[in-house]
């Protein structure tokens, strides 16, 4: 795993996706490696990542499993490809009953299809013997960034690479387990929440999602 020790926050996920891009440059103009970001706020990392890589940036649709009543803890993630990743030891530790975690993969399997359609104008990009890096704005928990290794895996690629600006030390670690190479601009030692490592963490909506798509499609 490389990090660096910097603990100042982002300005912003541009800011953070510059970051980023320097610290891959190894990759830079390779006519092999793919860059897929995570919707919705890993798309603005992912689009400087790409433009300072020269590779060409797709989404890969992954969705957090939040458990009942505290959404934003995660209890796992499914992504494209019928990939589902579950936290067994955090759902039983709770005590959340099998139907409640069956209902909440449909619910979220519904969201899936609903961006797979709203961001996706061309076929998805064909991964077979390619570098894939995936990006998205950070890792607490590291689930949804497992279920999106998982099913990458399932394509045939070269390599897997994890890339994000920031994140807790024990979930880039576990993803170190998992994929080929993880970079981490900033591991703090006292991680709470993604959020508070950017001065300006604002929801990316589905429109900036496909502006930011088409903008690199059409820049080449």
């Amino acid at each position: 795993m490389r990090a660096a020790a910097d603990v100042r926050p982002f300005a912003d996920r541009q800011e953070a996706g510059v970051a980023l891009g320097t610290r891959l440059a190894s990759y830079a103009g390779r006519d092999d490696v793919v860059v897929l970001a995570l919707p919705r706020g890993g798309v603005p990392v992912g689009y400087e990542v790409a433009r300072a890589l020269g590779a060409p940036l797709d989404v890969f649709l992954v969705r957090k499993l939040g458990v009942p009543g505290q959404r934003e803890l995660a209890m796992g993630a499914i992504a494209s490809g019928g990939i589902r990743v579950l936290d067994d030891r955090l759902i039983s530790g709770l005590g959340i009953p099998p139907e409640a975690v069956e209902a909440t993969t449909r619910d979220e399997q519904l969201e899936l299809e609903r961006r797979e359609g709203a961001y996706r104008d061309r076929p998805p990009r064909d991964l077979t013997d390619r570098i894939v890096i995936l990006v998205d704005d950070g890792l607490a928990t590291g689930s949804t960034m497992k279920a999106a290794v998982q099913a990458v895996r399932h394509r045939a690629p070269a390599r897997v690479v994890v890339a994000v600006p920031v994140g807790s030390t024990e979930a880039c670690r576990e993803l170190g387990r998992l994929a080929d190479e993880v970079v981490c601009v900033r591991v703090p030692e006292h991680f709470a929440a993604v959020g508070q490592w950017f001065t300006n963490f604002s929801q990316t909506t589905d429109a900036e999602v496909r502006e930011l798509l088409n903008r690199l499609a059409a820049a080449g």
